[in-house]
């Protein structure tokens, strides 16, 4: 990635801008074909003499023209004919936006596939879900990680709409108007270099295509904060179901030799908030004075190469955590028992309902046992059992079944295929893990 934003990279994309159209106006016979093989032939830069020329020019084009003219010879004096620098430098630039979002694609096809094994893994694996930090109802680890992997998935359609939004070039001069050059030559440009031409542009192409681009990649910077925060989250001493990786003689902290500190993760979730100010001006950069001025130019030559070399980075090194992600099943379990089973009060509520019982008078009931559970410490469903007002309405098998996690996660599998795809295979090491905790629940 970090070459893609390379001045070498940069001048080599102005270059075969230049060239492409030096070609493309001889075909129209406005260049000598022979000025246009010499453009593209002997057409090369040396970086320390466009700097060099640079110092005393103030203006990185003409550097960038007067270097390469020195090694074109006379037949120079067509380059960059009839152009104007945003010519060059916006549509060069889209090639690199282009190539920089091909490699963010691949990134995040990786991490979906890190993904999906991960949750086809964990498909069955029971852990309690939080609302609020507090335990809500029982689900699955599987569960979790689908959510991630259906998230990645709009974010890669985001980057690809963007990618899309800013392939577009444009050879339409200083104000827009094609004065000096026929709308074919930016047509014939374009094609070569696989580009849409702008329908209409001023002196530059319109920045709301820039914005839209860096709005995807801080939108999936977004989604990777998500995901590492619950890694954090879950990784907490008192929670203790997931770690992210530590590697063999990785040290926590200087001070303290116990320490598996989540630094990866809390990278992740910082470097996010950089990409999201990036985005912040990237929408700033969308106003500019009249056809043109040059606020934009100055901040784009940080906000685009590192919005895309951080999150590349941040896209691969989650990729790892996840693939490394230790996941404790039976810490899972050991939380969701910890509550005494009052995480069932919602289908025991129903159960009631469904034989008769006003749902108020219902909730009174279930809601008196939960709340004893809670100050007394005492199992949930015991206290169901003694009630005589639940038990003249359910039968005690009738409560069992309110408890038990198969019936909670019946439709895991209809999900699954909802977001992986009907052929999406079945763990069965997983399935063996929720019966044992649906009968360990079952017994309390």
């Amino acid at each position: 990635m970090g070459r893609i934003w390379s001045d070498q990279r940069r001048y080599e994309a102005w270059l075969l801008v230049e060239t492409a159209a030096a070609d493309a106006m001889a075909d129209a016979g406005i260049v000598p074909a022979e000025a246009a093989r010499d453009i593209r032939e002997r057409g090369a830069f040396d970086i320390a003499r466009i700097e060099e020329i640079e110092r005393t020019t103030q203006h990185d084009v003409i550097a960038f023209t007067t270097a390469v003219a020195e090694r074109v010879g006379p037949a120079a004096r067509w380059l960059h004919f009839g152009l104007t620098s945003s010519d060059i430098v916006d549509t060069a630039q889209a090639l690199q936006m282009r190539e920089a979002s091909d490699l963010i694609l691949t990134d995040l096809d990786a991490l979906s596939s890190a993904i999906r094994d991960r949750a086809l893994e964990h498909r069955r694996t029971p852990m309690i879900g939080r609302t609020h930090g507090v335990h809500a109802e029982p689900m699955t680890f599987g569960l979790k990680l689908a959510l991630w992997y259906a998230e990645i998935a709009r974010d890669i359609e985001r980057v690809r709409r963007a990618r899309d939004t800013v392939s577009v070039g444009k050879l339409s001069g200083a104000v827009g108007t094609f004065a000096h050059l026929s709308p074919d030559i930016e047509i014939a440009v374009c094609r070569r270099l696989q580009l849409q031409p702008a329908p209409v542009a001023s002196q530059v192409i319109q920045r709301d295509r820039h914005a839209e681009l860096l709005a995807a990649l801080a939108i999936t910077a977004a989604s990777l904060e998500k995901f590492a925060l619950e890694v954090r989250g879950l990784q907490k001493t008192e929670i203790g179901e997931v770690e992210e990786p530590f590697a063999k003689g990785q040290k926590g902290s200087s001070a303290m030799p116990h320490k598996r500190n989540p630094i990866g993760c809390e990278q992740v979730v910082g470097l996010a908030r950089l990409i999201r100010g990036h985005c912040h001006a990237a929408f700033e950069n969308i106003a500019l004075w009249h056809e043109r001025d040059i606020s934009h130019s100055s901040v784009e030559r940080v906000i685009l190469p590192d919005s895309f070399i951080v999150l590349d980075h941040m896209l691969r090194r989650f990729t790892r955590i996840v693939r490394g992600m230790v996941v404790s099943p039976e810490r899972m379990r050991q939380n969701l028992d910890r509550s005494r089973g009052i995480v069932f009060s919602g289908t025991v509520l129903l159960e009631l309902a469904r034989k008769g019982i006003a749902r108020e008078r219902a909730y009174e009931w279930v809601q008196r046992n939960a709340m004893r559970s809670f100050e007394e410490g005492r199992d949930f469903k015991s206290l169901l059992l003694a009630d005589a007002d639940v038990m003249q309405v359910l039968t005690a098998s009738e409560l069992e079944r309110a408890f038990d996690l198969n019936e909670q996660f019946r439709h895991i599998d209809y999900i699954f295929a909802r977001v992986f795809g009907p052929a999406s295979p079945r763990d069965g090491t997983s399935a063996d893990a929720v019966g044992a905790a649906g009968a360990h629940a079952a017994a309390r």
